[in-house]
């Protein structure tokens, strides 16, 4: 099926807003978390498990999506995923009980997972020569800055002007109309057939692994790293993962043919995702603990104080990424990107408790612009290796390290930060000097983790060669 540059475009929307939608429901829920507490009587422990459910479902299954993908039809899965999400979010909108709004979330998870996996795979395939592809990857990275900067702007706007239930409600005309252009807008396409990959085993080993993996590590922060139930469950999750790899090396029709981690970009960028991700959870989150806890600052206002940083990496990913991945390679443009982050992290372990926004603060919102660098730079590494037929695996791969990442970012910055924290205290310290003391330990421990993605990004990953991928998209068929 040949596309027109017009149809191509809009395509690239429908994908585009199916993201916002997806980053939107992220950040926002964040902000209304303490109304919906009051409303629903969630204890402080039940309460992470609004943002935990969603988690783990959409971590869990993203591999088995992005693979189902390829078999059944990307688009038919981007369609089924969108469904599943607006419903789910319906159900949560409704919610009248902490059980119920939990089990909604899931269900937002799974939708999440089935849609997000296949859009990097659909891209990709729409746009095959390069100068186009970085400008459709930008346009795409961007969103999802926009919709991490709207969600924390407007959850506070909406919670207090409506209430807590438009948070979810509000997703419904996106996800109605994301449908309706979809259906319209983008390629059909014919997956090989279940029977062509259908490894139920290796489906079940998986996502079994990869939730029970993900549910360890956010659960850390309760128990400890060291307590029989973070290792009990970490044993299997690894033991799930360790059979799942056995089963693909064996399968005659694998669910992850291992021959995609034979590319050093697939591999290299997935790497150094999963450590810059973890390392910007200081940034996304525990600035804005700061903020709040130490400087005083509400809910809304700390949204728009963080609002120049999604100015900053939205502009980049938008106007600038596309240009200089075509001019200069998006190897070099990767490292610049970490470099910036790098630096953004290197300033926020110097920042007083009695900080400054202007002269504390606002630079970092500026330098942590990096980020539309290295977003953009490293979807295309990491999709640049894989051949067609896997493109919705390469997808959900890319996706599952993104939302292990974040999870391991979670897990270890927040634990060291509250460890780091609770000494301070004990040894007479006023609150807000431990409470930045411990954040100041997250900001050190994110800057070694770019560290380590600067060097796998240096030593590992190669510049592709424009003129083979504009070669292998003539020889594609339409």
């Amino acid at each position: 099926m040949s596309f027109t540059t017009p149809s191509r475009w809009l395509a690239l929307a429908v994908l585009s807003a199916a993201m916002l939608m997806t980053v939107l429901d992220g950040s926002i829920v964040t902000v209304a978390m303490p109304a919906i507490q009051r409303d629903l009587g969630f204890s402080p422990a039940g309460l992470s498990w609004i943002v935990n459910a969603y988690g783990i479902a959409f971590g869990g299954l993203l591999l088995l999506a992005g693979r189902l993908g390829d078999l059944i039809g990307r688009k038919t899965m981007f369609l089924a995923g969108n469904a599943v999400f607006t419903a789910a979010s319906l159900l949560a909108g409704a919610a009248t009980g902490p059980g119920m709004l939990i089990g909604a979330r899931f269900l937002q998870g799974v939708g999440s997972a089935m849609a997000s996996a296949v859009v990097l795979g659909i891209l990709v395939t729409l746009f095959t020569v390069p100068r186009e592809r970085a400008k459709a990857i930008g346009v795409f990275s961007f969103t999802g800055a926009a919709g991490a900067a709207i969600g924390q702007v407007l959850g506070g706007v909406i919670t207090d002007a409506l209430s807590w239930h438009w948070i979810f409600f509000i997703n419904l005309p996106i996800g109605l109309a994301t449908i309706g252009l979809a259906i319209w807008a983008l390629p059909g396409e014919r997956g090989a057939g279940l029977a062509a990959g259908a490894d139920v085993l290796g489906a079940a080993l998986v996502t079994g692994g990869l939730m029970l993996g993900i549910y360890t590590v956010v659960k850390i922060e309760e128990y400890g790293w060291l307590a029989a139930h973070t290792l009990g469950l970490g044993a299997v999750s690894l033991a799930l993962l360790a059979a799942f790899v056995v089963r693909q090396a064996t399968a005659g029709t694998p669910l992850m043919p291992l021959r995609i981690f034979h590319s050093r970009n697939v591999s290299g960028a997935n790497l150094v995702q999963m450590l810059a991700l973890s390392a910007m959870f200081s940034f996304q989150i525990i600035v804005a603990l700061f903020m709040q806890k130490v400087l005083g600052y509400t809910a809304l206002e700390t949204g728009l104080a963080m609002l120049p940083a999604a100015v900053a990496i939205g502009g980049i990913s938008l106007f600038v990424s596309a240009r200089l991945n075509t001019r200069f390679g998006e190897r070099p443009v990767l490292l610049v990107g970490l470099a910036l982050l790098l630096g953004a992290m290197g300033w926020l372990t110097r920042v007083p408790v009695t900080a400054d926004y202007v002269t504390d603060l606002l630079p970092v919102m500026l330098l942590i612009a990096g980020g539309g660098l290295v977003l953009p730079a490293l979807t295309t590494l990491g999709m640049s290796g894989a051949k067609a037929d896997d493109a919705g695996l390469a997808s959900g791969l890319f996706n599952t390290t993104q939302q292990v990442g974040m999870a391991i970012g979670v897990a270890v910055l927040s634990t060291l930060a509250a460890s780091r924290t609770e000494e301070l205290l004990s040894a007479g310290q006023s609150q807000a000097v431990a409470l930045t003391g411990g954040y100041t330990v997250a900001f050190t421990i994110s800057a070694a983790l770019l560290v380590a993605a600067f060097i796998v990004a240096l030593t590992v990953l190669r510049q592709p060669n424009p003129k083979k991928k504009e070669n292998e998209a003539l020889l594609t068929p339409a």
